[in-house]
């Protein structure tokens, strides 16, 4: 478990960039004389580079030489982001993000294989856990410090404090981790088969809604609790602790879970109702008094992170040695575009001038078709099917992810 943790390190880095961007959204705005809605796009276009980075140009990547990919993947994620630091117009700002995107959606694909490929079929849930875990606590250490740091001085400093971590990472990496086992390439066409099998497609369907509902809806978490309904809430940063801490401990607590119920599908309609009551609750308790909505952002931020732990095992699991890992990426794509098309659709709102407190609710809407999705659908092709398990060994196949 001590490489697993390794890789962690290098997920850290990359909640951090993630997710610290939602904080800065008017700050970078007001520094470029542009509209939130505008600004906002530099996250729809590291989500999308996200989700487009992990099935292509994985593709390309010798079977050979995952590590090198790793910290490849890596080097780009940490140039990209003293990119964005010295960027000095809009324009150059989306550019530098989408690298950073294409940098973190294929070192999270390799990081989350490999991780299930260097312990036994029993620890995997706590070992996908530890690299989720990892994007979480970037989230709740360093997205509220980024915050601070860019109050004190500027947004710029916070994304040179990516950079620096991601150097960091990248460092640990090169020094500790060994090579890794050489595998059998998958090509376009093997990963087109996969995403065709229905019970992935289902599978991954859930995860692209989760991520429009919840990682959309974060893009625009400070414009959306600065409005009138929400309480003109000012300072952000204790909402953002909220989120994160809530983060963390779904992360820690839902691969233990996993390991024990081996029914991931119980658990995604338990964590998808869960969320859908959290989003809805947003609305309604920032209407009392904007503290009390720290708790259903709490449980927010806990099931959204909780989430890809059930639902990587159970794409293992149908999957198993044939395109298992394929399958895996393939989510991770999902969610990140989910995230994008989420993160856009909220852009789209602000620039008709909606009011953004109706985005918790339109977000919870997504997050009921998720939940349909996962008892209907879902349910009928994996629910009752006692599902095969992917041999380690075979896990990495797709570190070509």
């Amino acid at each position: 478990m001590k490489l697993v943790y390794l890789l962690g390190l290098g997920a850290f880095a990359l909640g951090l960039d993630a997710y610290v961007t939602a904080g800065l959204l008017p700050v970078i705005a007001d520094d470029f004389d542009s509209s939130v809605s505008a600004t906002g796009q530099m996250v729809t276009t590291f989500t999308l580079a996200y989700a487009i980075a992990s099935p292509i140009f994985a593709t390309f990547l010798s079977a050979s030489r995952v590590r090198v990919g790793l910290l490849g993947s890596l080097a780009v994620f940490t140039v990209a982001n003293a990119g964005s630091a010295l960027s000095a117009s809009l324009p150059a700002l989306l550019v530098a993000r989408a690298f950073a995107g294409v940098g973190a959606g294929l070192y999270l694909a390799l990081a989350a294989s490999a991780a299930a490929s260097l312990v036994d079929k029993e620890r995997r849930g706590r070992a996908l856990a530890v690299i989720m875990g990892g994007m979480s606590s970037g989230t709740v250490i360093g997205v509220p410090a980024g915050v601070f740091i860019a109050q004190h001085t500027s947004w710029r400093s916070t994304l040179w404090l990516v950079s620096a971590i991601g150097l960091i990472s990248f460092a640990g990496l090169a020094l500790r981790l060994p090579a890794l086992p050489a595998t059998t390439s998958v090509g376009l066409r093997q990963r087109a088969q996969v995403i065709t099998d229905p019970r992935v497609a289902s599978i991954v369907g859930v995860s692209f809604l989760a991520a429009v509902a919840s990682l959309g809806l974060y893009t625009y978490f400070a414009p959306v609790m600065a409005t009138e309904a929400m309480g003109k809430v000012e300072t952000i940063t204790p909402y953002l602790w909220a989120w994160g801490i809530g983060g963390v401990v779904g992360s820690a607590l839902i691969g233990s879970l996993v390991d024990r119920v081996r029914r991931p599908y119980s658990l995604v309609v338990g964590i998808m109702a869960l969320l859908v009551v959290a989003l809805v609750m947003l609305r309604v308790s920032a209407s009392i008094h904007p503290l009390v909505a720290l708790i259903p952002i709490a449980v927010w931020g806990a099931v959204g992170w909780a989430l890809q732990v059930p639902q990587q095992n159970d794409l293992l699991e149908v999957r198993g040695d044939k395109g298992g890992p394929v399958a895996v990426a393939l989510n991770e794509s999902a969610l990140y575009l989910g995230s994008a098309v989420g993160s856009g659709l909220g852009g789209v709102a602000f620039s008709l001038g909606w009011d953004g407190s109706v985005l918790p609710l339109w977000a919870a809407g997504a997050a009921l078709l998720g939940l349909l999705l996962q008892l209907t659908v879902v349910r009928a092709l994996t629910g009752r099917r006692p599902a095969p398990a992917a041999p380690a060994e075979q896990v990495l196949s797709g570190a070509s992810d």
